[in-house]
């Protein structure tokens, strides 16, 4: 056997700290990914300058406690619109972000006639589905982050800070506050990880990014209707975004954990499932640009 022929056969390891250090570098300095950046982080600001000019005209409470989750609570304390706006972008704007991602991450390699080439550089399918997979779930974190402490920067500028009144009615102080903001953003960024393998599937099945990407966010809003129909009510444990504001009992002395817990478990079963799908269409698909 020669020396090339025992290179050749040599196992490549399913990981690579190279491939994906570049792979994340070129993702997060797309234009497209740093647009959806900005809009993430634009919406907490939108919310609070919103919620201040209500209170300035109607007074302290700020429309009476109406309007989505936490929002009665932010003019009392700037932290709760950190929970606001993750609870505002949840439904959405981040799951729509994170199927942009997703579903241009093989698609729009093919689409640019980069898959093939970067197959025989080599990464290998296996290995290169892993690196896309991880640069989505990346950039579920990095999102979430951004919408918080874009979040946490608004409030602090238009509101009071202090000690933070917990769902059950026990006060925290602000650092436990900040502590339980930060194990809610990672809470709403494992909640991102069934769309993002979904967004990878799908994107395995086309070379359009653009077709590859309404096709995720189409699915997303299906899924959304399908959840809201209490006709549906059998069906909806099942379906991903059913406990995505379980986060919310993260705020409660103790914690509630049988809800965050049915989130993990569904998050999970999403992404082996449609990430096994992803890997049996991907390692078996004719490259062809």
């Amino acid at each position: 056997m020669s020396q090339a022929e025992a290179v050749s056969r040599t196992p490549r390891p399913l990981w690579s700290l190279g491939l994906l250090r570049s792979e994340i570098t070129m993702t997060f300095r797309r234009w497209r990914t740093l647009a959806l950046l900005a809009v993430l982080a634009g919406v907490p600001v939108l919310v609070g300058i919103a919620v201040r000019i209500e209170t300035g005209d109607g007074g302290p409470g700020g429309g009476g406690g109406g309007g989505p989750a936490f929002l009665s609570q932010v003019t009392h304390n700037g932290l709760f619109l950190v929970f606001a706006s993750l609870a505002v972008t949840l439904p959405f704007f981040l799951p729509m972000s994170v199927g942009v991602i997703a579903g241009d991450s093989l698609a729009g390699e093919a689409h640019g006639g980069t898959l093939r080439y970067l197959l025989v550089a080599p990464a290998g399918r296996t290995r290169l589905l892993l690196v896309k997979y991880a640069t989505t779930l990346t950039f579920c974190l990095v999102s979430t982050l951004i919408v918080a402490l874009s979040a946490l920067a608004t409030g602090a500028l238009l509101f009071p800070l202090g000690e933070v009144t917990l769902l059950s009615g026990t006060s925290v102080s602000f650092g436990e506050g900040l502590l339980r903001a930060l194990a809610i953003a990672v809470a709403v960024a494992v909640s991102l990880t069934g769309v993002a393998a979904i967004g990878l599937f799908v994107s395995t099945l086309t070379t359009s990014g653009i077709a590859a990407m309404a096709t995720t966010v189409g699915l997303l809003i299906t899924v959304q209707i399908l959840d809201s129909l209490p006709q549906l009510h059998a069906l909806q444990p099942y379906l991903f975004p059913h406990y995505w504001l379980s986060f919310a009992d993260l705020l409660r002395d103790p914690v509630y954990w049988d809800q965050l817990e049915k989130n993990l478990g569904l998050q999970a079963l999403y992404a082996v499932v449609f990430g096994s799908a992803a890997w049996a269409r991907f390692t078996t698909r004719d490259i062809t640009a």
